[in-house]
């Protein structure tokens, strides 16, 4: 009985988490603020304590879970509604270069310090502080980075170059498997897949470990 209701609530946390976060939508997922860090740490230790605590059922972590929802929830709308809020409910972007320069002051109040600074701004490619006039820390602590002019890629405009149409690019094999749904969304069927796979000597589906397909370039694979 005891490995029994341990299974239910087991289920019975699951289902309810899956659900609160449908509802909740995908920023709390995607966008981890220190507020939506909080709440996960708290959904998770309602959820513990009503698996192996014996006088705490399922009606008793229901209420606290769905509880706990409903705060989160309705935080999400005042957020929405009154903008001044946002600030100390969601936190706000706080600018550590700015014009080329380092905001000390701005990154001790971020308690950020040059080595966590330069880790971000490698994570988006750049390598030197010399190359950036903007830096932003977001507030799932991310940073945003506008490079100085002189620093920045070209684009087609800058050359004079005619405009290309921009194709989104579907993967159609993953592992050795077709994935049928997007084949079918490019327009084309397996036999098409097969005859452009005998274009490139590749005489079986299980031979290829990633195929992708845009419009403008093709197909592209890779084998095992």
């Amino acid at each position: 009985m005891e490995y029994g209701a341990i299974l239910l609530e087991t289920f019975f946390g699951f289902i309810i988490l899956f659900i609160l976060a449908k509802s909740l939508g995908k920023t709390q997922i995607k966008q981890l603020t220190a507020f939506d860090f909080i709440s996960a740490l708290i959904l998770g230790e309602l959820v513990g304590n009503g698996l192996y605590d014996k006088e705490v059922g399922i009606l008793h972590m229901g209420f606290a879970v769905i509880l706990w929802g409903v705060l989160l929830y309705v935080t999400e709308i005042i957020t929405q509604k009154y903008k001044k809020s946002r600030s100390l409910l969601e936190g706000s972007p706080s600018i550590m270069i700015h014009k080329g320069k380092i905001q000390r002051e701005q990154m001790r109040k971020a308690k950020l310090d040059m080595n966590q600074l330069l880790h971000l701004l490698r994570s988006k490619g750049v390598f030197s502080v010399k190359e950036v006039e903007y830096a932003i820390l977001e507030t799932d602590g991310t940073v945003s980075v506008l490079k100085k002019t002189n620093y920045q890629s070209p684009v087609r405009k800058d050359f004079n170059l005619p405009l290309e149409s921009v194709a989104l690019t579907f993967m159609i094999i993953n592992d050795g498997e077709i994935l049928y749904d997007n084949l079918s969304e490019i327009g084309y069927d397996k036999a098409w897949l097969e005859e452009e796979l005998k274009k490139e000597e590749v005489y079986s589906i299980r031979d290829v470990f990633y195929a992708e397909y845009d419009k403008n370039n093709g197909l592209y694979i890779q084998g095992f």
